[in-house]
């Protein structure tokens, strides 16, 4: 396919020369492309959709890479990406070796700043405004943040610094699903134009320079702000002029000319101003209009007709599992309750959420609140199962600490997404809880290996008592072992099992990485190898030291499997006991390695970090003996 104006584009400056209408024409033809690749290579579409015209006019207005543009999480930025001569390798977005989902630094110089987790835009941005100033330079910086990012609280610490310190910053506000009430008509279009003007903002600084910091201008002041609460935006202008921003908007920023002419306007002004624009998430595709939230992620689709790819899963999905228990436990105590900070869907929790709507709480895009919420949920007597993906959870590392551990209140963390989860890459990994909260004390911590334990364990923790119970398990679908016909069951905390039998070797794994031992062993069988034994460990914390205990006794390799950083997990837990007890065995530990791991199929990931069972196989072998 061509495009008329898009092919010529290799980077911004290629479109400074191009009229209004051209610029039209290249957002429609960058949608047209957008759509095209995310047919065939799945993305978050929707929200890149919705932020072409923003994107356009950013580049067009402002000198990048000089002046620098901060995205927030990055799942708006695909124009960016494709006016920024990264068009051709777009074709390859979320690929191995091929462009990430999200900016990244190391990618182009026109990522100012990396992103894959929400409300870090701000923050960001002033670092980089402060750095310019203190270094001399000219430039501008700009954060482009969603509406729903801004309910997080790194944005509103950003928001709180930046107005403070007068810094030279520019933040849009991408508020893309009416969650702000809009402001339109005539009054609001004459208003908005006064108010960029650069004679009125010339005069009005003037003004104030020679008023000083007096009676008269405060009075002006407040007079100026109760004229803007009766005329303009009332709530939402007026609570980010008292952080110290100004407050223009909102916009429509879907109007390229619109766009283009306040960000001109608001170029050359000085210190921190806002910018408030209403985009349509999902604009020019009809069917991502329609449904924003199925194609925020929507997989692979028909370009023309929009109809998705069935995908047909070959076993339950852990998300949903989870989701059918929560329901399960739900009906049978009052006291369950269901949290999550902005994934109802991608955790599991929509059916949840219907049938029991009093229990339910989607506090947005707020992970250190759910947890404290959770805490203060638990200390009045509930049971509250706080879901998380685990790369997100990482910014909730205190709560979980000084608000539940600290006090010994029985949260649920469900821990969705840990370990490798695939094209999101690095960002979105969840590496590094099972090092992380180990050290923790009065915590407890547990990996289901398939749907029937993330059962049994869900129902384990209804009745935990001393402390948050984390349970832990990976995107994507379980084993395919029946579950929703059998009797749940309380496990014994910090108790393991032996899986299958064996001589010489004893694996010790966790999660789902049992099953690709068992596949590992039963293909060494088949050499003429003699088998190692298996077991599920369950449990990291409380570690069942029984079954390290009875493996040095009959074997002389233990071999850890964990799909999380080999750094301070199971296999240092393992490695820990051992050294203590002084216990002669060879230990080796398959893990994620001290590195980040990027985009790739989650099948691709494990078998760079050697977690699938070829890996293991390979490992086994070096250990094993011939029968």
């Amino acid at each position: 396919m061509t495009y008329a104006i898009l092919d010529k584009i290799n980077g911004p400056s290629d479109i400074k020369h191009l009229s209004i209408k051209e610029l039209g024409t290249l957002c429609s033809e960058i949608r047209d492309y957008m759509v095209s690749c995310c047919a065939v290579n799945p993305g978050h579409l929707a929200s890149s959709l919705g932020a072409v015209e923003l994107i356009v006019a950013m580049h067009y207005v402002f000198n990048t890479p000089d002046d620098k543009i901060v995205f927030d999480v990055g799942h708006q930025a695909y124009a960016h990406k494709i006016l920024t001569g990264r068009r051709e390798a777009f074709k390859r977005n979320r690929k191995k070796d091929g462009l990430s989902g999200f900016p990244r630094m190391e990618e182009s110089p026109y990522d100012a700043f990396g992103a894959g987790h929400s409300s870090t835009s701000i923050s960001a941005a002033l670092g980089l405004a402060e750095a310019s100033r203190i270094l001399g330079r000219q430039q501008k910086i700009i954060a482009l943040i969603g509406d729903g990012a801004m309910t997080g609280g790194l944005a509103l610490e950003g928001l709180n610094n930046a107005g403070a310190s007068k810094a030279d910053l520019l933040v849009i506000l991408n508020d893309n699903d009416q969650s702000i009430d809009r402001n339109i008509g005539g009054v609001h279009n004459y208003l908005l134009k006064i108010t960029t003007d650069p004679t009125y903002n010339k005069i009005k600084s003037s003004i104030w320079n020679r008023l000083g910091d007096t009676k008269m201008r405060h009075t002006i002041q407040k007079l100026t702000r109760n004229t803007k609460t009766n005329i303009v935006d009332s709530s939402t202008g007026m609570l980010f002029e008292a952080l110290g921003f100004r407050y223009f908007g909102p916009v429509d920023g879907n109007d390229i000319g619109q766009v283009v002419s306040t960000l001109t306007r608001l170029r050359d002004m000085h210190g921190p101003r806002l910018l408030h624009v209403h985009t349509v998430k999902g604009k020019g595709f009809a069917p991502a209009e329609a449904d924003p939230t199925t194609w925020h992620a929507p997989g692979r689709f028909d370009p023309v007709t929009g109809e998705r790819e069935h995908k047909e899963y070959p076993a339950a999905r852990y998300q949903d599992v989870f989701g059918k228990v929560l329901c399960e436990l739900a009906r049978e105590d009052s006291r369950v309750i269901g949290i999550t900070p902005a994934m109802a869907t991608g955790s599991g929790m929509t059916a949840f959420a219907k049938e029991f709507p009093d229990r339910f709480f989607d506090v947005g895009i707020e992970e250190e609140h759910a947890v404290t919420f959770s805490a203060g949920l638990a200390a009045g007597g509930m049971r509250p199962y706080c879901n998380i993906y685990s790369s997100f959870a990482q910014r909730a590392y205190d709560q979980i600490i000084h608000d539940a551990a600290l006090q010994s209140l029985p949260i649920v963390l469900c821990l969705d997404r840990a370990g490798l989860v695939g094209e999101d890459g690095a960002t979105h990994n969840g590496c590094f809880d099972m090092a992380s909260l180990r050290c923790i004390p009065n915590v407890t911590i547990c990996a289901p290996s398939d749907e029937p334990s993330l059962r049994h364990m869900m129902h384990t923790a209804l009745h935990h008592e001393g402390g948050p119970i984390v349970i832990r398990y990976p995107r994507g679908c379980g084993e395919g072992h029946e579950w929703m016909d059998i009797q749940p069951q309380d496990l014994p905390e910090g108790k393991g099992v032996m899986v299958r039998e064996g001589s010489g070797v004893a694996v010790l794994a966790l999660g789902p990485q049992v099953w690709r031992a068992v596949e590992a062993a039963s293909r060494l069988e088949s050499e003429g190898y003699s088998t190692p034994y298996i077991y599920d460990m369950r449990w990291l914390k409380p570690l069942d030291t029984s079954i390290i205990d009875e493996a040095a006794s009959r074997c002389g390799t233990i071999i850890t499997l964990e799909e999380g950083t080999i750094c301070g997990g199971l296999y240092g837990a393992v490695a820990e006991y051992v050294s203590s007890r002084g216990y002669k065995v060879s230990l080796k530990g398959a893990g994620i390695p001290d590195r980040f791991i990027g985009q790739d199929s989650q099948g691709g990931q494990r078998a760079e970090c050697g977690l699938d069972a070829g890996s293991i196989l390979a490992i086994l072998r070096e250990v094993s003996s011939k029968k």
